[in-house]
């Protein structure tokens, strides 16, 4: 199998289909990726697009769609629930088989110096690619959004890794980095009280006194008229979805709303779902490769490598 990468784009546009289609389109160009999702939010105005490849195509694929963005996003015209400095906001890297993290740095920077060099774009370096432990946090790097970016960016503190001291007059800057897999989680509760939903989150976030590796938001949902609180979920494996979940709905109970909902931004891993499904369905002694899908994956792969269990008839393990 060759080596493969995840990479997760964030873009400042949730509402225009024609825009978000380009975007993804830009994408689909570069032979040897392969685009695995499509996210759209038109209360937080962002769209995630998932794809994988090859590492040089996955770096391609990121540039042109980034170059697309600088073409069809303008930030002073743009306005939605989630926090953003860049078009093109954020670039994370995933190393998947045969790459190591420090692999997924090298790629992150390398693209980060393009970003800056081809298309005048300054670049933030965040999380594993981070170059200052003050920028490993994306919160930190985004605080004031691209309207406090503007006038801070020639500060020492907020100069950016690679690029000019000044935001491209429409497209602001990007952050590029490399990371583990997360899960984009987001609770809708049955109130439309955003100031609610900012309580809760900062009672859930690691930053405030919650969980380790939560960060959470309080947003409000214009189109639907409720809050929700948005969270990232850096390491399920440490802090597993179920953890954060009952947490917001602790919570939740104690300002006397409900939880109506929740959602999954983009992929997620089957060992997240799986841990949840052990917690709430009170599974004993559930394996992994129980799973249907999983334990045949497994026995594909192992037939492409040559070990004969894949065309034998018998699945692995048993």
């Amino acid at each position: 199998m060759p080596a493969l990468v995840e990479c997760v784009p964030n873009f400042s546009e949730g509402r225009r289909a024609e825009v978000i289609e380009a975007l993804a389109a830009a994408v689909r160009e570069v032979p040897g990726v392969q685009v695995l999702d499509v996210h759209r939010d038109p209360d937080h105005n962002r769209c995630v697009v998932t794809f994988v490849g090859e590492p040089r195509a996955a770096a391609e694929a990121a540039f042109r769609a980034t170059a697309r963005a600088r073409d069809l996003i303008d930030l002073t015209r743009h306005q939605g629930e989630h926090p953003r400095i860049g078009a093109t906001d954020v670039i994370p890297f995933v190393p998947l088989f045969g790459l190591e993290m420090a692999d997924a740095v090298a790629l992150a920077r390398e693209l980060g110096r393009r970003i800056a060099s081809e298309l005048n774009i300054p670049v933030y370096l965040y999380e594993a690619a981070a170059t200052r432990p003050d920028r490993r946090n994306l919160a930190d790097i985004r605080r004031g959004e691209f309207e406090a970016l503007r006038e801070t960016i020639a500060t020492p503190e907020r100069r950016p890794d690679f690029g000019p001291p000044a935001v491209h007059p429409t497209a602001g800057a990007t952050v590029v980095g490399a990371r583990k897999p997360l899960v984009a989680y987001n609770v809708n509760l049955g109130t439309g009280d955003v100031k609610l939903a900012r309580a809760i989150a900062r009672a859930v976030r690691g930053s405030s006194g919650g969980l380790v590796n939560v960060k959470a938001l309080g947003l409000r949902l214009g189109d639907r008229g409720i809050a929700q609180v948005s969270m990232n979920l850096v390491d399920t494996e440490a802090t597993p979805i179920y953890r954060a979940v009952e947490l917001v709905r602790v919570e939740a109970r104690r300002h006397g709303v409900p939880v109506i909902g929740s959602e999954v931004v983009g992929l997620v891993p089957a060992a997240a779902l799986i841990e949840a499904a052990r917690y709430y369905l009170g599974l004993e002694g559930f394996r992994d490769d129980q799973v249907l899908e999983l334990r045949l994956l497994e026995a594909l792969r192992a037939g492409a490598e040559g070990t004969g269990t894949g065309g034998s008839g018998e699945a692995p393990g048993r």
